[in-house]
C-alpha cells in the first residue's frame, strides 16, 4: 500500500485545492501501479506552521508563497 505525504505551509492552499491534490496524486499512483491499488493508496497532507519552513536560509510564510504565486502569474 503506497503512502504519499505532501508537506505544505499552513494557510497557503484551500480545502478544495488540497482535495484536488489528493485526487491527482492518487490518480498518478494508480497510473503507475494499476487500478487495483486505488483503494489502498493513501495520500496525506501535513501542514507546517508558517515560519517553521525555510528555503535558502530564509523563513517562508504563507504570504510570501502567495506573493511568489502572484508574481509568477
Amino acid at each position: 500500500m503506497p503512502l504519499v505525504t505532501i508537506d505544505l505551509i499552513k494557510d497557503v492552499f484551500t480545502p478544495d485545492q488540497k482535495a484536488e491534490m489528493i485526487g491527482k496524486v492518487t490518480d498518478a499512483m494508480v497510473e503507475l501501479e494499476g487500478e487495483a491499488l486505488r483503494g489502498v493508496t493513501w495520500v496525506r497532507i501535513v501542514e507546517i506552521e508558517e515560519g517553521d519552513w525555510g528555503i535558502g536560509g530564509q523563513l517562508l510564510t504563507a504570504s510570501a508563497v502567495h506573493d511568489m504565486a502572484s508574481a509568477a502569474a
